[in-house]
């Protein structure tokens, strides 16, 4: 009887070391997959936005609406490079002297040489082929017509088996439905949301 005893001891004293190491070990894996797969999520939103600055070189101002336009125009556009000849700021400046020498160059070059991939930009990682939301238009802002852009993704696209609400007891910031993102469509701006 004694022996039965001390081995359902042992089992409880066993269960309970368990269920404590996972009570503690849940957090971490939450937070140590979190922090991965936004740093990750964040690089290519950063990407993206190269890619879309790019294209407001090119098309002088404007942002693509989605992913078709933006492949298409920093395949076949140009960036224009300016080269200005005359230092306006020299005393003995002759506005006659100043020399704007316009050189066009292919969008693509530039594409390459920054290890865009225009092909896989748009796919969310880790979201089994989920795209990013992307959206861009014009907007009245303080009396001027500006060009806005915005995009995101949720973090349930991405978080795999971490995207239930239980975990926001491990960061009260979480929750599978916020976005990241760069960009607002109220306002013109490329700032993301991890910069904040």
């Amino acid at each position: 009887m004694r022996i039965v005893i001390n081995l359902l001891l042992l089992a409880a004293v066993v269960l309970f070391g368990y269920l404590t190491y996972s009570s503690i070990r849940t957090p971490i894996d939450f937070k140590a997959e979190l922090d991965k797969r936004e740093s990750v999520i964040i690089r290519k939103l950063m990407k993206i936005r190269t890619a879309q600055e790019l294209y407001r070189d090119v098309t002088n101002g404007s942002y693509a609406k989605d992913w078709g336009q933006l492949k298409d125009t920093l395949t076949t556009g140009k960036l224009r490079f300016i080269n200005i000849v005359g230092d306006p700021d020299d005393p003995n400046f002759d506005p006659t002297q100043l020399v704007r020498d316009t050189t066009y160059k292919n969008a693509i070059d530039t594409v390459k040489a920054l290890g865009l991939n225009l092909d896989s930009l748009k796919y969310v990682p880790y979201s089994e082929g989920k795209t990013f939301d992307m959206d861009a238009d014009t907007m009245t802002f303080k009396s001027t017509l500006v060009n806005v852009i915005e995009v995101k993704t949720p973090y349930k696209n991405f978080m795999g088996p971490y995207a239930d609400i239980k975990y926001s007891k491990y960061d009260q910031r979480y929750s599978p439905d916020n976005v990241i993102k760069f960009g607002d469509m109220t306002k013109p701006t490329t700032a993301g949301s991890w910069d904040r």
